[in-house]
C-alpha cells in the first residue's frame, strides 16, 4: 500500500485526485441543478422534489457522505498544489528574472475555488442546515421548503450574493473541465478543441441555470 500513498502524494497525484474528485463533483451538478430545476414549475413541484429526496434519506445520507469526502480531497489537493506550485513559480523567477506563462483560469482556479467554498459555507448554513437540521423560522417543520427558498432569495444581498458565485462557478469550470481530461490523458489534437468547447458550454449551463434561480424571484417570479 505504501505505492498508493506515494502516489498520492506526489504531483501527479494530486493532479489525479484533482481530476477524479473534480469529475464526481461535475456530475453532481448537473443532478442538482435538475432537481432545483423545478423551482421554476411552483411550490408543489419543489416541495414534492425535496419530500421525494426526504423518503430515501438513508441513500442521500450515504451520497452525502461521499460527497462531502470529495470536497475535501478536491480542496486539500488544490491547495496542497497551489502552495508547490507557487514555491516552484518562486524559484522559476529567481532563475529566470520573469513569471511563468499561464493562462488567466489557471492562475485563478484557487482564488476562484477559494470565494465557492465560502460561498458553499453560508449556503449550506442558508439551506441544508435548515432543511436537515433545524429551521428557526419553521419553513421545514410545515414542509414548506419552496417558501423557504423564495424567501432567501428575496432578500437583494443574497440573491446577489449567489449570482456573483455562480459566475466564478462557472469560470472555475470552464478550466476544470478540460483539465480533468488533460490529466486522464483524453486529449488529443483532433478532439480537444471540442473538449474544450463542451467545457465551456458546460460552465455556462452550471451558471446560468443556477444564475437564473435567485433572479427570477428577486425579480417577482413566482408570486
Amino acid at each position: 500500500m505504501g505505492w498508493v500513498f506515494k502516489f498520492i502524494n506526489s504531483s501527479i497525484g494530486k493532479k489525479f485526485m484533482m481530476a477524479l474528485t473534480g469529475s464526481f463533483l461535475l456530475i453532481f451538478l448537473v443532478i442538482h441543478l435538475i432537481g432545483n430545476l423545478t423551482l421554476f414549475f411552483g411550490a408543489d413541484a419543489f416541495n414534492a422534489y425535496v419530500l421525494t429526496l426526504d423518503a430515501i434519506k438513508p441513500l442521500i445520507r450515504i451520497i452525502e457522505i461521499v460527497l462531502l469526502a470529495a470536497f475535501v480531497i478536491h480542496i486539500l489537493n488544490g491547495t496542497r498544489l497551489w502552495i508547490s506550485n507557487k514555491k516552484a513559480k518562486g524559484q522559476r523567477n529567481q532563475i529566470n528574472g520573469s513569471p511563468q506563462n499561464s493562462d488567466v483560469f489557471s492562475r485563478t482556479m484557487f482564488l476562484t475555488g477559494s470565494i465557492i467554498f465560502i460561498f458553499l459555507v453560508i449556503h449550506l448554513g442558508t439551506f441544508f442546515w435548515r432543511f436537515n437540521v433545524s429551521d428557526p423560522m419553521g419553513f421545514a417543520d410545515e414542509h414548506q421548503y419552496y417558501n423557504m427558498v423564495v424567501y432567501f432569495f428575496n432578500i437583494w444581498w443574497y440573491a446577489v450574493l449567489y449570482v456573483i458565485a455562480m459566475v466564478l462557478l462557472g469560470y472555475h469550470l470552464n478550466h476544470g473541465f478540460q483539465s480533468a481530461f488533460q490529466t486522464f490523458g483524453w486529449n488529443h489534437k483532433k478532439y480537444t478543441p471540442w473538449i474544450k468547447k463542451i467545457g465551456t458550454i458546460y460552465a455556462i449551463i452550471m451558471a446560468l441555470g443556477f444564475a437564473a434561480m435567485p433572479l427570477y424571484f428577486l425579480l417577482g417570479g413566482g408570486n
